[in-house]
């Protein structure tokens, strides 16, 4: 029988209910008592709801007032690439919240990442920049346009393919309870201690881990309530890290982590992941100094394209940002 992973993906965490004859299903919560779920019947919903609604939300997310905001439709002949490269190109994609007011959260956006490129995207709270890259592993869907991974649409994949394929490392981070070993493990089940070990060196989580007094088998604290913030998001790295994907999402998830730790996490990943298309959220330009591209977003649009040399020449729009960070000390790494 296969299961159901059901991904509570607007809240940036996640949780399994184990559902027989069912592929893929999503739920999304309106607050810590109240769901919707796509991809599986009522009566399946229904028969069920006990054991979903024992996954509600962490502490952290209640009441939030989350919405429901669209569903992923599965494709019913799936397509897989001749290669599995991590080439990324959105052509004309718009996006449009379906209870929100009718205007576009983004609108028209175009580009490619070409494999093994990373893009960092930029913008002021509320730009699209976490939209942008959520529509990539269809947390949900485009408006319109079309988002493709390796030239194939992305609802042409299966989704669990799909998700194989792209991993996620969000801002707020979620670590489970039980040991650090086995948080890490969780991006790869059957990861040995070597690729365990190798995921944290490059995600710059090995030496703190190693100066714990149990070192990997450290016990966690439900959500990692006795690490700290940025050794949480190292850990959440890692786990991303050791699932070797095509393409991984960094939705502003170095922001606990200090400049130096955060460049030596790039610095490593050119190494141990340089196959990968990345995407870097950040709101730091020394975050994406050294991206390959860096998309400015302003009201849902890509208001300037290229790299750091570039834009300091071209675009007003990344000239203010960068002064002011200069202004408040955040300095861009080089400058």
């Amino acid at each position: 029988q296969k299961q159901g992973s059901n991904l509570v993906m607007n809240l940036g965490f996640s949780h399994q209910v184990n559902i027989p004859d069912t592929e893929d299903c999503t739920i999304v919560w309106q607050d810590p008592n109240h769901f919707t779920v796509t991809g599986i019947d009522k009566q399946k919903v229904g028969q069920y709801a006990a054991e979903i609604r024992a996954k509600k939300p962490p502490e952290p997310y209640k009441g939030k007032g989350i919405r429901y905001e669209g569903e992923v439709v599965k494709h019913k002949e799936p397509k897989q690439p001749a290669r599995a490269e991590g080439r990324v190109e959105y052509r004309h994609v718009s996006y449009r919240y379906k209870l929100g007011s009718g205007d576009p959260v983004l609108d028209d956006i175009s580009f490619t990442a070409e494999p093994g490129q990373t893009v960092g995207i930029l913008g002021e709270t509320g730009s699209g920049k976490s939209t942008l890259v959520n529509l990539l592993p269809r947390l949900y869907d485009v408006t319109d346009g079309q988002i493709l991974v390796d030239g194939i649409d992305v609802r042409d994949y299966a989704i669990h393919d799909l998700r194989k394929r792209v991993a996620v490392v969000l801002q707020e981070t979620i670590l489970f309870s039980g040991t650090i070993r086995e948080n890490i493990k969780w991006g790869k089940p059957d990861a040995t201690d070597e690729e365990i070990i190798a995921a944290a060196k490059a995600a710059q989580a090995h030496d703190f881990i190693m100066e714990l007094p149990n070192q990997y088998d450290t016990e966690l604290g439900q959500r990692g309530v006795n690490v700290s913030g940025g050794q949480k998001q190292r850990i959440s790295i890692a786990r991303a890290l050791i699932q070797n994907p095509n393409i991984i999402i960094f939705d502003d998830s170095t922001s606990a982590v200090d400049s130096l730790t955060e460049k030596r996490i790039r610095q490593a990943m050119k190494t141990s992941h340089s196959g990968c298309t990345k995407f870097i959220i950040a709101q730091r330009i020394s975050s994406v100094r050294d991206a390959d591209k860096i998309l400015v977003l302003g009201g849902g649009k890509i208001v300037a394209e290229g790299n750091h040399k570039y834009l300091m020449e071209t675009s007003k729009e990344y000239q203010e940002i960068l002064a002011s960070q200069m202004k408040k000390g955040v300095m861009a790494d080089g400058e």
